[in-house]
C-alpha cells in the first residue's frame, strides 16, 4: 500500500509503501477483542469496597429473645437482610490486571494497524517536530492534514515539544512508536505519524 507524505505545512512532499507485515494482514478480531478487554481491565483501579456485617457498627445485641415472640429469630440488627445491615458478599479492593501472550498481543496490534490502512486514517508525517511548546501551532497543524476529532500522534522517540503541545487539545495523544497499544490505534480517528516512527514500528513489530 502507498500512502501521500505530507510535511508540517500539509504539503505533499512525497511518498511511502507501507509493509504488508505490518499494515496489510488481515485483521484478527479475536485478537483485537482480547487485547482491548485486557486494556481495559488492567486500567481498572479496584478500589471499591463495602461493609460485611462484621465491619458494620452495631448490632452488638440481640434484638428479641430466640423464642416466644413470634418473630423470626434474630442475633444482630446488622445481618445483610436488616435496613443497614452489611453486605452479604461484599467488594474489596482488588487486582483486576492480568497479562496476555506476547504473539496475540502484536496480532492484535498488526490488525489494528492494517484496518486503519484499510480505512484510509494513516497519515505519514516527514519531520514531526514543534520548534517551540505552541497549542495553536500544533492545532494549526492538524487543521493543515485535514485532521478532527480523536488522533493518535506517534514520533519515534519522546519528543516534549510536541507532547506539551498537544496534551490541551480534546482527543489528541501522543506516543512513540515502541510502545503502541492495540486499544489507542483503534480508539483514535486518525493515525498521524511520523516518517522515522514508521521506519521503526516497521523494524520493531515485523
Amino acid at each position: 500500500m502507498i500512502v501521500k507524505v505530507y510535511n508540517m505545512a500539509g504539503e505533499v512532499t512525497g511518498e511511502v509503501e507501507l509493509s504488508d507485515a505490518i499494515f496489510g494482514i488481515e485483521p484478527n478480531s479475536y485478537a483485537v477483542h482480547e487485547s482491548v478487554k485486557n486494556h481495559l481491565a488492567n486500567m481498572r483501579q479496584g478500589t471499591q469496597s463495602n461493609l460485611t456485617r462484621g465491619e458494620v457498627s452495631g448490632g452488638g445485641k440481640k434484638p428479641w429473645r430466640q423464642k416466644g415472640t413470634g418473630h423470626a429469630r434474630h442475633g444482630s440488627t446488622r445481618a445483610p437482610q436488616w435496613t443497614h445491615g452489611g453486605n452479604a458478599f461484599a467488594n474489596k479492593p482488588r487486582d483486576y490486571s492480568y497479562t496476555i501472550n506476547k504473539k496475540l498481543r502484536r496480532l492484535a496490534l498488526k490488525s489494528a494497524l492494517s484496518s486503519k490502512a484499510a480505512d484510509g486514517q494513516i497519515i505519514v508525517i516527514d519531520g514531526l517536530n514543534m520548534a517551540e511548546i505552541k497549542t495553536k501551532t500544533f492545532k494549526d497543524f492538524l487543521n493543515a492534514i485535514k485532521v478532527s476529532g480523536k488522533a493518535l500522534v506517534v514520533t519515534p522517540e519522546p519528543r516534549e515539544n510536541v507532547i506539551k503541545s498537544a496534551r490541551n487539545i480534546p482527543g489528541i495523544k501522543t506516543t512513540i512508536a515502541t510502545i503502541l497499544s492495540p486499544y489507542d490505534v483503534l480508539n483514535c480517528g486518525s493515525f498521524v505519524v511520523d516518517k522515522d516512527a514508521l521506519k521503526r514500528i516497521e523494524e520493531v513489530y515485523a
